[in-house]
């Protein structure tokens, strides 16, 4: 499923025009990529949380020119569903 898929059936399942679904779900996403680069992580109950993880600094190689390249500390974006969406999930693909 793709963005335009989700925003297709939000609007047909809630009645709401899908150019206000469209800047709805732009802004939430944009809100979580703006408080993730902050180092805000943020917490839905009952569907996950959006998190940064950090990586620690190592040695990777540029396997091209065979040489050693520093990889320095970096946080990258997660997601952790919750236990609820885990379980429905489950749930869903045995009854298949």
């Amino acid at each position: 499923m793709r963005k335009s898929d989700l925003i297709n059936n939000i609007s047909e399942k809630t009645g709401i025009p899908k150019v206000d679904v469209l800047v709805t779900l732009e802004t939430m996403l944009k809100e979580i990529k703006e408080n993730l680069s902050k180092g805000e992580n943020i917490y839905i109950r009952g569907f996950g949380s959006f998190i940064t993880k950090k990586r620690a600094a190592k040695i990777g190689r540029n396997i091209k020119k065979n040489v050693a390249v520093e990889i320095p500390e970096h946080f990258i974006p997660a997601f952790k569903p919750s236990k609820e969406f885990v379980n429905e999930v489950k749930q869903m693909r045995k009854e298949e």
